[in-house]
């Protein structure tokens, strides 16, 4: 009995750090990605927005899951799966001041 408890709990602490894992990975991916979006933006990197923030997130290990640039800010959803499911963690970016 005892060694059951413990197999449970340890595979619920595995399973919640991961979780906890792909969501700091996904987020780290999606600022990344929402500044190289932003960069482009406002002129200071060429190339389209959503292409570079597509590159920045696959560099990062996750996946974009949405871009959207209005002006020059930038809002982006970056993706990791983990465990069947995926975490997902939204950013945006845009030069100081912007709303």
């Amino acid at each position: 009995m005892t060694v059951a408890v413990v197999a449970v709990v340890t595979t619920a602490v595995m399973l919640v750090s991961g979780a906890w894992a792909a969501r700091h990975r996904a987020g780290i991916a999606a600022d990344a990605a929402a500044l190289a979006a932003a960069d482009v933006a406002v002129g200071r990197a060429p190339g389209e927005s959503c292409a570079r923030a597509q590159f920045l997130a696959r560099a990062n290990g996750a996946s974009l899951v949405d871009c959207a640039v209005e002006g020059v800010v930038a809002r982006v959803t970056a993706g990791v799966p983990y465990a069947g499911w995926q975490a997902e963690v939204p950013a945006r970016a845009g030069p100081p001041g912007t709303p």
